[in-house]
């Protein structure tokens, strides 16, 4: 079984599956707080495989920021699809849709606006991380 199948078969009852030879690790939190939190603890995701459940322009970007070598997605969004060309990571997906949407289904995802004008992943990853902590923030008053 490859990475990407082991993390596609990962990904069952989680919201992001990464695995590179035999290490496996999946989580439950919601949107890009996994990758954040990978990222901000120092876990080296070069060479890993992603399946994820909803992937972005955002996620794509941290991703590529992490240095993973392949994603799967659920859903996969039209500027995610861009950002994971432009990186050179290659990928598939179950369906695309235009853009994530926020969680009550209005708009776009606040994660998705922050990262809109932004191309370069160190960038984004910087732009995410002040967003998330604006957000946290913001939710304990």
């Amino acid at each position: 079984m490859t990475d990407a199948e082991r993390a596609r078969a990962s990904l069952a009852g989680h919201t992001i599956a990464l695995c590179r030879g035999e290490e496996v690790l999946v989580s439950d939190m919601r949107g890009i707080s996994p990758m954040l939190s990978f990222i901000g603890e120092g876990k080296n995701l070069s060479g890993w495989s992603v399946a994820d459940v909803v992937v972005g322009k955002a996620a794509a970007l941290l991703f590529a920021y992490a240095g993973v070598k392949e994603v799967w997605a659920e859903v996969l969004s039209d500027t995610g699809a861009r950002a994971l060309e432009a990186n050179g990571i290659p990928f598939a997906c179950a369906a695309r849709t235009p853009y994530i949407v926020n969680r009550q289904g209005n708009g776009m995802c606040p994660m998705e606006m922050t990262v809109q004008d932004i191309s370069d992943p160190a960038e984004a990853y910087a732009a995410l991380r002040r967003k998330a902590d604006m957000l946290r923030a913001n939710a304990r008053k």
